[in-house]
Protein backbone atom coordinates (compact mmCIF):
# COMPACT_ATOMS: atom_id res chain seq x y z
CA UNK A 1 0.00 0.00 0.00
CA UNK A 2 2.66 2.24 0.86
CA UNK A 3 4.42 1.89 -2.22
CA UNK A 4 0.97 2.54 -4.16
CA UNK A 5 0.72 5.35 -2.67
CA UNK A 6 4.43 6.33 -3.35
CA UNK A 7 3.94 5.84 -7.09
CA UNK A 8 0.28 7.85 -7.29
CA UNK A 9 2.16 10.35 -5.30
CA UNK A 10 4.97 10.72 -7.85
CA UNK A 11 2.95 10.25 -10.70
CA UNK A 12 0.63 13.20 -9.40
CA UNK A 13 4.30 15.75 -9.54
CA UNK A 14 5.11 14.53 -13.06
CA UNK A 15 1.79 15.18 -14.46
CA UNK A 16 2.32 18.66 -13.31
CA UNK A 17 6.43 19.29 -13.77
CA UNK A 18 6.01 16.88 -17.49
CA UNK A 19 4.81 19.50 -19.70
CA UNK A 20 6.32 22.53 -18.68
CA UNK A 21 9.56 20.72 -19.59
CA UNK A 22 8.44 19.21 -22.64
CA UNK A 23 7.47 22.75 -23.40
CA UNK A 24 11.32 23.48 -23.03
CA UNK A 25 12.13 20.72 -25.08
CA UNK A 26 9.74 21.60 -27.47
CA UNK A 27 11.31 25.10 -28.34
CA UNK A 28 14.75 23.43 -28.58
CA UNK A 29 14.02 20.57 -31.10
CA UNK A 30 12.03 23.17 -32.78
CA UNK A 31 14.94 25.32 -33.44
CA UNK A 32 17.82 22.56 -33.90
CA UNK A 33 15.53 21.15 -36.69
CA UNK A 34 15.34 25.03 -38.12
CA UNK A 35 11.54 24.85 -37.77
CA UNK A 36 11.80 27.86 -35.89
CA UNK A 37 14.19 29.92 -37.71
CA UNK A 38 17.02 31.77 -35.61
CA UNK A 39 16.09 34.74 -36.16
CA UNK A 40 12.86 34.57 -35.14
CA UNK A 41 13.75 33.47 -31.67
CA UNK A 42 14.55 37.47 -30.22
CA UNK A 43 11.56 37.85 -31.42
CA UNK A 44 9.91 35.32 -29.35
CA UNK A 45 12.51 36.47 -26.34
CA UNK A 46 11.32 39.88 -26.87
CA UNK A 47 7.34 38.94 -26.50
CA UNK A 48 8.11 37.26 -23.22
CA UNK A 49 10.13 39.65 -21.64
CA UNK A 50 8.36 43.13 -22.51
CA UNK A 51 5.16 42.21 -23.11
CA UNK A 52 3.93 38.57 -21.28
CA UNK A 53 5.56 38.02 -18.73
CA UNK A 54 5.51 41.50 -17.19
CA UNK A 55 1.73 41.28 -17.03
CA UNK A 56 2.22 37.73 -15.56
CA UNK A 57 4.17 39.08 -12.50
CA UNK A 58 2.03 42.25 -12.34
CA UNK A 59 -1.15 40.05 -11.73
CA UNK A 60 0.65 37.74 -9.12
CA UNK A 61 1.64 41.23 -7.43
CA UNK A 62 -1.09 42.87 -7.84
CA UNK A 63 -3.50 39.63 -6.13
CA UNK A 64 -0.81 39.36 -3.49
CA UNK A 65 -0.88 41.03 -0.33
CA UNK A 66 1.30 43.87 -0.06
CA UNK A 67 2.95 41.72 3.22
CA UNK A 68 3.83 38.66 1.18
CA UNK A 69 6.05 40.54 -0.93
CA UNK A 70 8.03 42.70 1.69
CA UNK A 71 8.62 39.84 3.49
CA UNK A 72 12.63 40.71 4.84
CA UNK A 73 13.15 36.85 5.96
CA UNK A 74 12.86 35.56 2.43
CA UNK A 75 14.70 38.40 1.07
CA UNK A 76 17.54 38.08 3.78
CA UNK A 77 17.61 34.31 3.31
CA UNK A 78 17.94 34.10 -0.06
CA UNK A 79 20.24 37.02 -0.52
CA UNK A 80 22.62 35.06 1.70
CA UNK A 81 22.69 32.05 0.12
CA UNK A 82 22.55 33.89 -3.54
CA UNK A 83 26.35 35.34 -1.76
CA UNK A 84 27.79 31.92 -0.41
CA UNK A 85 26.97 30.46 -4.20
CA UNK A 86 28.67 33.05 -5.71
CA UNK A 87 31.62 32.49 -3.54
CA UNK A 88 31.53 28.90 -3.48
CA UNK A 89 31.27 28.97 -7.56
CA UNK A 90 34.21 31.34 -8.07
CA UNK A 91 36.63 29.73 -5.81
CA UNK A 92 35.59 26.39 -7.68
CA UNK A 93 35.96 27.04 -10.91
CA UNK A 94 38.70 30.15 -10.94
CA UNK A 95 42.03 29.01 -12.01
CA UNK A 96 45.03 29.36 -14.64
CA UNK A 97 42.11 27.80 -17.48
CA UNK A 98 39.14 30.20 -16.11
CA UNK A 99 39.04 33.53 -16.19
CA UNK A 100 37.32 36.35 -13.48
CA UNK A 101 35.33 36.83 -16.38
CA UNK A 102 33.87 33.21 -17.25
CA UNK A 103 34.11 32.58 -13.51
CA UNK A 104 31.57 35.07 -12.84
CA UNK A 105 29.25 34.37 -15.09
CA UNK A 106 29.04 30.28 -14.21
CA UNK A 107 28.49 31.62 -10.60
CA UNK A 108 25.94 33.60 -11.79
CA UNK A 109 24.44 30.25 -13.04
CA UNK A 110 24.86 28.66 -10.49
CA UNK A 111 23.06 30.99 -8.21
CA UNK A 112 20.61 32.24 -10.39
CA UNK A 113 17.66 29.50 -11.04
CA UNK A 114 14.66 30.21 -13.58
CA UNK A 115 12.46 31.99 -11.63
CA UNK A 116 11.30 34.42 -14.45
CA UNK A 117 10.55 31.88 -17.25
CA UNK A 118 9.37 28.75 -15.13
CA UNK A 119 9.37 29.28 -11.69
CA UNK A 120 6.80 31.27 -10.86
CA UNK A 121 4.00 29.30 -13.27
CA UNK A 122 5.69 25.74 -12.22
CA UNK A 123 5.80 26.54 -8.45
CA UNK A 124 2.14 28.39 -8.69
CA UNK A 125 1.14 25.27 -10.25
CA UNK A 126 2.05 22.70 -8.05
CA UNK A 127 1.93 24.68 -4.67
CA UNK A 128 -0.62 27.51 -5.59
CA UNK A 129 -1.14 30.95 -5.44
CA UNK A 130 0.73 31.63 -1.99
CA UNK A 131 3.89 30.46 -3.68
CA UNK A 132 3.90 33.62 -6.24
CA UNK A 133 5.48 36.00 -3.66
CA UNK A 134 8.40 34.34 -2.26
CA UNK A 135 9.54 32.94 -5.80
CA UNK A 136 9.30 36.95 -7.18
CA UNK A 137 11.12 38.49 -4.05
CA UNK A 138 13.75 35.59 -4.68
CA UNK A 139 13.52 36.79 -8.67
CA UNK A 140 13.99 40.29 -7.30
CA UNK A 141 17.41 39.67 -5.19
CA UNK A 142 18.72 37.76 -8.20
CA UNK A 143 17.85 40.61 -10.66
CA UNK A 144 19.06 43.19 -8.86
CA UNK A 145 21.79 42.11 -6.12
CA UNK A 146 23.41 38.70 -7.44
CA UNK A 147 23.12 40.14 -11.18
CA UNK A 148 25.31 43.47 -10.39
CA UNK A 149 27.53 41.54 -8.24
CA UNK A 150 28.54 39.17 -10.60
CA UNK A 151 28.84 41.97 -13.23
CA UNK A 152 30.99 43.44 -10.89
CA UNK A 153 33.49 40.54 -10.24
CA UNK A 154 33.73 39.73 -14.03
CA UNK A 155 35.53 42.76 -14.46
CA UNK A 156 38.11 42.18 -12.09
CA UNK A 157 40.61 40.66 -15.12
CA UNK A 158 41.44 44.06 -15.38
CA UNK A 159 41.52 44.90 -19.10
CA UNK A 160 40.63 48.46 -18.49
CA UNK A 161 40.61 50.10 -15.37
CA UNK A 162 37.64 51.53 -16.16
CA UNK A 163 35.89 48.12 -17.06
CA UNK A 164 33.92 47.56 -13.60
CA UNK A 165 32.69 51.41 -13.39
CA UNK A 166 31.18 50.83 -17.26
CA UNK A 167 30.29 47.23 -16.34
CA UNK A 168 28.19 48.53 -13.28
CA UNK A 169 26.21 51.21 -14.98
CA UNK A 170 25.20 48.81 -17.70
CA UNK A 171 23.90 46.47 -14.92
CA UNK A 172 22.37 49.39 -13.08
CA UNK A 173 20.79 50.41 -16.81
CA UNK A 174 19.55 46.60 -17.56
CA UNK A 175 17.41 46.67 -14.29
CA UNK A 176 15.92 49.73 -15.01
CA UNK A 177 15.05 48.81 -18.50
CA UNK A 178 13.85 45.78 -17.65
CA UNK A 179 10.29 45.58 -17.29
CA UNK A 180 9.74 42.73 -15.01
CA UNK A 181 11.08 44.38 -11.74
CA UNK A 182 8.82 47.44 -13.26
CA UNK A 183 5.87 44.97 -13.35
CA UNK A 184 6.35 43.46 -9.92
CA UNK A 185 6.45 47.12 -8.56
CA UNK A 186 3.23 48.31 -9.86
CA UNK A 187 1.77 45.21 -9.08
CA UNK A 188 2.77 45.71 -5.43
CA UNK A 189 1.11 49.08 -5.93
CA UNK A 190 -2.13 47.76 -7.11
CA UNK A 191 -2.10 45.61 -4.18
CA UNK A 192 -1.07 47.98 -1.29
CA UNK A 193 -4.02 50.34 -2.55
CA UNK A 194 -6.38 47.90 -4.10
CA UNK A 195 -6.46 49.29 -7.15
CA UNK A 196 -8.15 47.21 -10.24
CA UNK A 197 -7.61 48.15 -13.73
CA UNK A 198 -10.78 48.98 -16.02
CA UNK A 199 -12.32 45.68 -17.70
CA UNK A 200 -11.07 45.97 -21.19
CA UNK A 201 -7.60 47.06 -19.95
CA UNK A 202 -7.77 43.93 -16.99
CA UNK A 203 -9.05 41.84 -19.94
CA UNK A 204 -5.92 42.23 -22.21
CA UNK A 205 -3.58 41.83 -19.67
CA UNK A 206 -4.75 38.83 -18.62
CA UNK A 207 -4.44 37.46 -21.71
CA UNK A 208 -0.99 38.19 -21.89
CA UNK A 209 -0.07 36.78 -19.06
CA UNK A 210 -2.13 33.83 -19.62
CA UNK A 211 0.41 33.07 -22.69
CA UNK A 212 3.24 33.75 -20.72
CA UNK A 213 4.03 30.07 -19.35
CA UNK A 214 3.88 27.85 -22.51
CA UNK A 215 5.56 30.46 -25.11
CA UNK A 216 8.68 31.50 -22.03
CA UNK A 217 8.96 27.94 -21.73
CA UNK A 218 9.21 27.30 -25.88
CA UNK A 219 11.11 30.31 -26.11
CA UNK A 220 13.96 28.84 -23.67
CA UNK A 221 14.76 25.48 -25.34
CA UNK A 222 14.97 27.50 -28.26
CA UNK A 223 17.41 30.02 -26.44
CA UNK A 224 19.32 27.23 -25.44
CA UNK A 225 19.43 25.46 -28.74
CA UNK A 226 19.90 29.08 -30.74
CA UNK A 227 22.87 29.60 -28.16
CA UNK A 228 24.42 25.45 -28.66
CA UNK A 229 24.19 26.29 -32.61
CA UNK A 230 26.10 29.41 -32.85
CA UNK A 231 28.72 27.60 -30.28
CA UNK A 232 29.41 25.62 -33.04
CA UNK A 233 29.27 27.60 -35.75
CA UNK A 234 31.71 29.52 -34.13
CA UNK A 235 34.52 26.80 -34.14
CA UNK A 236 34.08 26.84 -30.35
CA UNK A 237 36.80 23.87 -29.17
CA UNK A 238 35.24 21.19 -27.06
CA UNK A 239 34.48 22.01 -23.88
CA UNK A 240 35.62 19.40 -21.46
CA UNK A 241 33.09 18.42 -18.60
CA UNK A 242 34.69 19.30 -15.69
CA UNK A 243 34.36 22.93 -16.66
CA UNK A 244 30.27 22.46 -16.47
CA UNK A 245 29.18 19.61 -15.15
CA UNK A 246 30.36 20.90 -11.95
CA UNK A 247 28.85 23.91 -11.72
CA UNK A 248 25.32 22.48 -13.34
CA UNK A 249 25.57 20.54 -9.84
CA UNK A 250 25.71 23.17 -7.83
CA UNK A 251 22.85 24.79 -9.34
CA UNK A 252 20.46 21.60 -8.55
CA UNK A 253 21.89 20.36 -5.29
CA UNK A 254 24.18 22.48 -3.44
CA UNK A 255 22.15 25.50 -4.02
CA UNK A 256 18.48 24.12 -2.67
CA UNK A 257 20.38 22.18 0.22
CA UNK A 258 21.98 25.52 0.51
CA UNK A 259 18.68 27.15 0.93
CA UNK A 260 17.06 24.15 3.27
CA UNK A 261 20.07 24.27 5.80
CA UNK A 262 19.84 28.65 6.03
CA UNK A 263 16.17 28.84 6.07
CA UNK A 264 15.64 25.73 8.29
CA UNK A 265 18.35 27.29 10.85
CA UNK A 266 16.84 30.83 10.68
CA UNK A 267 13.38 29.23 11.97
CA UNK A 268 15.18 27.63 14.74
CA UNK A 269 16.61 31.07 15.53
CA UNK A 270 13.44 32.48 15.93
CA UNK A 271 13.01 34.35 12.08
CA UNK A 272 9.65 34.90 11.28
CA UNK A 273 10.05 33.01 8.10
CA UNK A 274 6.81 30.02 7.65
CA UNK A 275 7.88 26.43 6.66
CA UNK A 276 5.81 27.04 3.51
CA UNK A 277 7.74 30.19 2.32
CA UNK A 278 10.86 27.70 3.02
CA UNK A 279 9.70 25.14 0.69
CA UNK A 280 8.59 27.66 -2.29
CA UNK A 281 12.70 28.40 -1.79
CA UNK A 282 14.02 25.06 -1.95
CA UNK A 283 11.95 24.46 -4.90
CA UNK A 284 12.99 27.92 -6.83
CA UNK A 285 16.83 26.94 -5.73
CA UNK A 286 16.03 23.47 -7.26
CA UNK A 287 15.30 24.71 -10.84
CA UNK A 288 17.66 25.06 -13.66
CA UNK A 289 19.95 28.01 -14.19
CA UNK A 290 18.44 31.35 -15.85
CA UNK A 291 18.59 30.87 -19.12
CA UNK A 292 18.99 34.98 -19.75
CA UNK A 293 22.66 34.44 -18.23
CA UNK A 294 23.53 33.10 -21.97
CA UNK A 295 22.84 36.75 -23.53
CA UNK A 296 24.42 38.55 -20.37
CA UNK A 297 27.46 36.25 -20.71
CA UNK A 298 27.77 36.56 -24.72
CA UNK A 299 27.10 40.61 -24.00
CA UNK A 300 30.04 40.78 -21.71
CA UNK A 301 32.79 38.92 -23.63
CA UNK A 302 32.26 35.75 -21.70
CA UNK A 303 32.78 32.10 -23.05
CA UNK A 304 29.12 31.80 -23.67
CA UNK A 305 29.71 28.23 -25.16
CA UNK A 306 30.56 27.61 -21.42
CA UNK A 307 27.35 29.03 -19.44
CA UNK A 308 25.34 27.51 -22.38
CA UNK A 309 26.31 24.19 -21.65
CA UNK A 310 25.95 24.72 -18.20
CA UNK A 311 22.48 26.21 -18.27
CA UNK A 312 21.29 23.45 -20.94
CA UNK A 313 22.98 20.38 -18.59
CA UNK A 314 20.81 21.61 -15.50
CA UNK A 315 17.56 22.22 -17.61
CA UNK A 316 18.12 18.80 -18.89
CA UNK A 317 18.77 17.20 -15.90
CA UNK A 318 16.41 19.34 -13.30
CA UNK A 319 13.24 17.28 -15.11
CA UNK A 320 14.34 14.66 -12.66
CA UNK A 321 16.04 16.40 -9.93
CA UNK A 322 13.70 19.12 -9.40
CA UNK A 323 10.68 16.32 -9.32
CA UNK A 324 12.64 14.76 -6.79
CA UNK A 325 12.89 17.71 -4.72
CA UNK A 326 9.19 18.50 -4.80
CA UNK A 327 9.12 14.44 -3.55
CA UNK A 328 10.92 15.10 -0.74
CA UNK A 329 9.92 18.60 0.02
CA UNK A 330 5.91 18.33 -0.25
Amino acid sequence: MPSAVTIRSVLNILSVTFPFFALVLCGYLAARRRALPLEAIPGLNGFVLFFALPCMLYRFGATTPIGQLLDYAVFAVWLLCGLVMVGVAVAVTRNQRTSWNDASFGALVAAFPNTGFMGVPLLVALLGPLAAAPTIVGMLVDMVVTTSLCIALSRLDGADKHGMAVALKSALRGILTNPMPWAILLGGVASSLQLQLPGPLDKTVGLLADAASPVALFTIGAVLARSQILTEQSGHPPIPPRDYVPVALFKLVLHPLLVLLVGSAAIWLGVPLSRFALTVMVLAAALPSASNVSLLAERFGADNGRIARIILVSTAAAFLSFSAAVALMT
